[in-house]
């Protein structure tokens, strides 16, 4: 019995210690994404672009708050007028306040280094 009550004690332990690192890493990629935002980054997609799903995957559940923009208009070939005007040719696109805009999906760091927003 008293095996059984270690074993649980260390199952709970780890479960927790878990929980802590995931919500606290979770909470720093939140920031990151709103950091995005505040530095003028947009980020371009559209909702049938596997680039853009790889792109978003690598936010997490942080990506609500990423500065997204979609261009895809479903039920239709169009794309949003917003895109249109942005000069958007391919998915996804990374525009910056300083007008510096790059396609493809990119690593958070380059992100980072892009806009000075701190990695989380």
């Amino acid at each position: 019995m008293r095996n059984i009550v270690i074993a649980v004690v260390i199952v709970a332990v780890c479960a927790g210690l878990y929980y802590f690192l995931r919500r606290k890493h979770d909470s720093r990629m939140d920031a990151f994404a709103q950091c995005l935002s505040t530095k003028g980054a947009k980020m371009y997609g559209a909702y049938w672009c596997p680039h853009c799903a790889d792109q978003k995957e690598m936010f997490g559940s942080s990506f609500q708050y990423a500065p997204y923009v979609e261009c895809g208009i479903k039920g239709s070939r169009n794309q949003a007028q917003v895109c249109i005007d942005a000069g958007v040719k391919r998915f996804p696109t990374w525009v910056f306040a300083d007008g510096a805009r790059v396609e493809g999906a990119h690593s958070l760091e380059f992100l980072g280094q892009e806009t000075g927003c701190p990695l989380p």
